[in-house]
């Protein structure tokens, strides 16, 4: 399967499916839980019948829905072709899905020396390390990435990247400087912007735009 570009899968997805941090996600407000139980058996079933298969996440009034091909490690036809079927599955149930307030969370280090520094968060927290990665193979630890940075004092160690849909940035912006924050960069906007609390704690809003 060909991995699609992020503007091929937020063009192509069905309504209500957002694209985070290289996954096609819902979430299905299903009420209750056993509306949502009858959900994911019939997801299930569609799902072994397509020999793909959904990452589903129970809870009492809704349930979560993330698609990625895992032996390609990207997005691609057959994630669409799922999400269509879970969109007709949830119609046919009186589901509505919900984009709105979707997010991902990654955490980054800025490490001069990434290569002298993954190993020891490989060993601590366990998964499976990239070059400039580390992810949880069950996906229940958000992913750590690895930035590479300079040697100069002070700079920042430690910083959350929360993914979320363009459409969220605007208003979150607004809300943290509200709250108090600020709004440090939008240098490399639509990609990220950099926000920092009344501390000077900082976190990136990402997004899926002007990326490879």
């Amino acid at each position: 399967m060909t991995k699609l570009t992020a503007r091929d899968i937020v063009e192509r997805a069905p309504d209500g499916w957002v694209y985070l941090l290289g996954v096609l996600r819902t979430r299905l407000r299903t009420g209750d839980f056993a509306t949502g139980l009858g959900l994911v058996t019939a997801i299930g079933a569609a799902a072994e019948a397509a020999d793909h298969h959904p990452d589903l996440d129970l809870r009492y009034s809704w349930v979560d829905v993330a698609l990625v091909s895992h032996d390609v490690g990207a997005v691609t036809e057959r994630d669409l072709r799922m999400a269509r079927t879970i969109a007709d599955l949830a119609g046919q149930a009186g589901v509505a899905l919900q984009r709105d307030g979707l997010s991902a969370l990654e955490l980054a280090l800025d490490s001069p020396e990434i290569g002298a520094v993954l190993p020891f968060w490989t060993a601590v927290l366990g998964g499976t390390a990239g070059e400039d990665d580390l992810k949880d193979p069950s996906g229940v630890l958000p992913t750590v990435w690895f930035q590479k940075s300079g040697h100069q004092e002070p700079r920042q160690r430690w910083h959350p990247d929360l993914w979320v849909d363009p459409s969220e940035v605007r208003g979150r912006i607004e809300a943290a400087v509200r709250a108090g924050g600020t709004l440090v960069s939008d240098e490399q906007a639509p990609s990220f912007w950099v926000l920092a609390d009344p501390e000077g704690n900082k976190v990136c809003l990402c997004t899926w735009q002007d990326r490879a």
